[in-house]
């Protein structure tokens, strides 16, 4: 665990694929699993394999985050993004598999992140189309996004900024 006073929070880190650094101690890392996975990926060693390192600081679930609200100035939101996959799924493996429900996982997983973000943070918000479209996912915040960007080859992972609301003086936040 960080031993400085983090102010970023990943709450499903995976192997921080994302992360320049992936021991940034600005950062808690968390995520519900703990494994080395060797996984399937021809463009890495000679024997077509790949060690995959999901080691989070702390094991946790994004859809109850165990910090206080108003805990942290930033969040990276990179939630599984794959509904359908197989017991071998090399995808699955490497981001993690939603459950059957997983439009109340995700509801509950926004809820969560906004809860623990503090007025005036910023929640970075990454999503691959694969299987289920931006827009369904979208209808699952009341939160709007600032901007956004679209990247990869197929042009299916989005990257959104979310901001959360300031209270206006004698308004409810």
């Amino acid at each position: 665990m960080n031993t400085t006073n983090p102010s970023v929070l990943d709450p499903c880190c995976g192997s921080r694929m994302m992360w320049l650094d992936k021991a940034d101690p600005r950062a808690i890392f968390g995520d519900r699993r703990r494994e080395v996975l060797t996984v399937t990926d021809r463009s890495h060693r000679e024997d077509g394999t790949r060690t995959l390192r999901v080691e989070p600081d702390t094991l946790l679930d994004f859809r109850a985050l165990p910090y206080p609200t108003d805990s942290f100035k930033l969040i990276a939101f990179d939630p599984p993004h794959v509904v359908r996959a197989g017991p071998r799924s090399w995808l699955a493996a490497k981001y993690g598999k939603l459950g059957q429900d997983w439009r109340e996982d995700l509801r509950q997983g926004f809820s969560e992140c906004f809860r623990v973000l503090e007025p005036g943070g910023v929640l970075v918000f990454k999503w691959n189309e694969t299987q289920v479209k931006l827009a369904e996912v979208l209808e699952l915040t009341p939160e709007k996004p600032l901007f956004g960007q679209v990247s990869g080859r197929r042009g299916m992972t989005h990257w959104l900024v979310f901001m959360k609301p300031v209270a206006q003086e004698g308004s409810p936040a």
